[in-house]
């Protein structure tokens, strides 16, 4: 690259799980990060705070001591639907943990950056990115920001650039990478409440039959996830459809609570630590393409959210690492076409990951945007512990490849059903 020296080999623009991941990865392999974050730390994040098992793994190859203070540790998920209860514990495989965990986000993503510091990353927080920089061919070369509390103006500059900068994706907007209209978006709201009849909860609770006030059953469910500190995280979220019409979500939070038992302190005001707070999800790769004018996408900014249960940082901190495991091959070659071909790979090899498995979870979200399914999936699904253990290792992405077991097997057959999304890689489908 030519003109000034550039600030870091890697610029990594945003510090939630995907940028930290990518960053702490790539300075553990001595590779120059610079990231730059709009906020300070600690700050609040609209979240569930739920990290099932997919997202612990990636925690502890971070090194992160999730035994430590501040981390709940949870056996499985507990379903309510129907007057019916279900519990099933997360299953224990070669890939994954036998367990997950809960932490607000409040200083989770501080954690992670601390760790990417750590490592030797260059940690920028109150620097917000206003614009791309590019050389005459369209290419990033880096971006301009304003920072600090004077909003002082700075070019950073680096042969590589990822956007981590969530679901709005400013930078991926002004490189010209747009959403998909028909891929599918959640929108979610939560909110703490202080409850000791629930905050040590050792499940995940989750309730499947939601409903607007006229009874209409919506595709979603809403959740109590046990904090450890006194204090439970409850929310709910639903798929956005066009056949399910428009939905007050906030409006629907302090109906759904007066349905829970009274001592669990779920009711009204007094027992409320903080406002309710809404976030969209964005979910099915509904951001393409992953790699765009030297620019890659990870996280929330490539719409990575699972479409079958609104997860988003175990694959925002998947793709985090992915692109760690690419950016020093890219950099080992001369700037160009030798360099371009590695970087290429990275949308490729995210299809041959999850291009099976987000295309299943597109279709079954389109399915749970049918009243008449959602109901038969909310009236069945809980009466059988077989059932429901296949489908947590399916809907949550949980089991090994290759199979460990006959559902193992069942549910990789299911997957490998549907043809891979050829968008992902830049083909059209």
């Amino acid at each position: 690259m030519t003109g000034p020296h550039p600030t870091a080999q890697v610029l990594v623009v945003g510090a939630g799980p995907a940028g930290s991941t990518a960053a702490y990865h790539l300075a553990r392999q001595g590779i120059e990060v610079a990231v730059l974050e709009k906020s300070g730390f600690p700050r609040e994040k609209v979240c569930g705070d739920g990290l099932t098992p997919r997202a612990v793994r990636h925690l502890v190859r971070m090194g992160v001591d999730t035994s430590a203070p501040g981390w709940s540790r949870n056996r499985g998920l507990r379903f309510v639907s129907r007057g019916m209860t279900l519990e099933v514990d997360w299953p224990e495989g070669h890939s994954f943990p036998g367990y997950g965990l809960t932490r607000t986000r409040h200083d989770f993503d501080q954690l992670l950056a601390e760790r990417a510091a750590a490592a030797g990353a260059v940690l920028h927080t109150g620097t917000k990115v206003t614009a791309p920089l590019r050389d005459a061919a369209g290419r990033i070369t880096g971006v301009s920001a304003a920072c600090g509390p004077d909003g002082v103006a700075r070019d950073f500059s680096a042969p590589v650039v990822i956007a981590a900068d969530g679901v709005a994706s400013r930078l991926g907007l002004a490189m010209g990478v747009t959403r998909l209209g028909k891929r599918p978006v959640g929108t979610a709201v939560r909110r703490y409440y202080r409850s000791p009849a629930k905050h040590q909860d050792p499940y995940l609770e989750s309730w499947l039959d939601l409903r607007r006030a006229d009874g209409q059953i919506l595709p979603g469910y809403s959740w109590i996830f046990p904090l450890g500190d006194g204090r439970v995280n409850v929310g709910l979220g639903v798929l956005n459809d066009s056949r399910t019409g428009t939905t007050d979500v906030r409006a629907m939070l302090a109906p759904w609570l007066e349905r829970t038992p009274g001592e669990w302190g779920l009711h009204g005001e007094e027992q409320a630590d903080g406002p309710l707070r809404g976030a969209a999800l964005p979910m099915g790769f509904n951001r393409l393409p992953h790699y765009h004018q030297g620019l890659l996408l990870i996280g929330d900014a490539g719409g990575m959210v699972n479409p079958c249960n609104g997860e988003g940082i175990a694959y925002a901190m998947e793709a985090g690492e992915l692109v760690a495991d690419l950016v020093p091959q890219a950099l080992s070659r001369p700037a160009g076409p030798s360099r371009e071909r590695v970087l290429e790979r990275y949308p490729q090899e995210i299809a041959t990951r999850l291009g099976r498995y987000y295309r299943f979870g597109r279709v079954f979200s389109s399915l749970m945007a049918r009243p008449l399914f959602t109901s038969l999936v909310t009236r069945n699904a809980v009466r059988s512990p077989v059932v429901m253990g296949a489908m947590v290792r399916l809907l949550s992405n949980l089991s090994d490849r290759p199979g460990a077991d006959a559902v193992d097997h069942l549910v990789n057959t299911l997957v490998r059903v549907f043809p891979r999304d050829r968008e992902l890689s830049g083909r059209p489908s």
